[in-house]
């Protein structure tokens, strides 16, 4: 089994935040490779690893960054690859992380979701292989039709909540 997701995160204190999109991708059956690369502290090894990702067979990257966070950016500005940027709160309440990852010049996109939301990157990445798998987008469907049923059932608890002035 060949990756053809990677989770690149900047150190593995990130690791609780971007097992989400792990979770994600195991549940939809992505093969997927998780490593840790500072785009500060080991630019050789993530220089090497974005101008290799495609050769690998590597479809769509995530990666996260916390503070100055500049490993989405310096990836996508080596690879034709999607990249997935995960924001991560490590100071600022993550302001900081999202404005360097979401403030890319032009030629070079980082699609970015929100501040700690790693499970958003993962299913953004099944989207995206969905597109040119079937089985996937079977998966993909069915669970956005299961978070549909989620809120049906949860209007229908709500239906039980009793308050003096509560109408419906």
């Amino acid at each position: 089994m060949e990756p053809i997701v990677s989770i690149i995160m900047g150190s593995t204190s990130d690791l609780p935040v971007m097992e989400k999109a792990a979770e994600i991708l195991n549940n939809f059956r992505i093969p997927f490779e998780m490593n840790a690369l500072s785009a500060h502290r080991t630019p050789e090894e993530v220089e090497k690893f974005a101008k290799n990702a495609e050769a690998r067979g590597i479809k769509v990257i995530i990666a996260a960054a916390g503070m100055a966070a500049h490993l989405p950016g310096v990836i996508a500005a080596m690879t034709p690859l999607p990249v997935i940027g995960v924001p991560i709160k490590a100071s600022l309440e993550g302001l900081d992380s999202i404005f360097s990852i979401l403030q890319m010049p032009p030629g070079i996109p980082v699609a970015t979701v929100g501040v700690n939301a790693a499970q958003n990157a993962g299913i953004l990445a099944a989207q995206i292989i969905a597109t040119g798998d079937k089985a996937i987008m079977t998966e993909v469907v069915k669970y956005k039709e299961s978070l549909k049923k989620k809120i049906v059932q949860a209007n229908e608890e709500l239906k039980n909540v009793k308050y003096q002035y509560k109408t419906n």
